[in-house]
């Protein structure tokens, strides 16, 4: 089991760039590049409403649950 973190996807059809999106959340352009390659262990929840907002999405939309093995459709 994986939680997958969709944020590049979400960033390219919004058009905008890490360095803009980190200055706009607040957080470092290094934490957004972790959060970006699924290095995080963790995001906070004020992060996530924080992302959220600035891409105007949902978080189901940034973080999708996939099972091992199993292609998404």
């Amino acid at each position: 089991m994986e939680i997958l973190v969709n944020l590049d996807v979400m960033m390219a059809r919004r058009k905008i760039s890490s360095g803009e999106l980190a200055e706009r959340v607040g957080i470092t352009p290094a934490n957004l590049s972790i959060l970006k390659n699924g290095k995080a262990k963790a995001i906070r929840f004020s992060t996530l409403m924080a992302l959220c907002h600035e891409l105007s999405c949902q978080p189901g939309d940034l973080l999708e649950f996939r099972e091992d093995g199993v292609a998404k459709p």
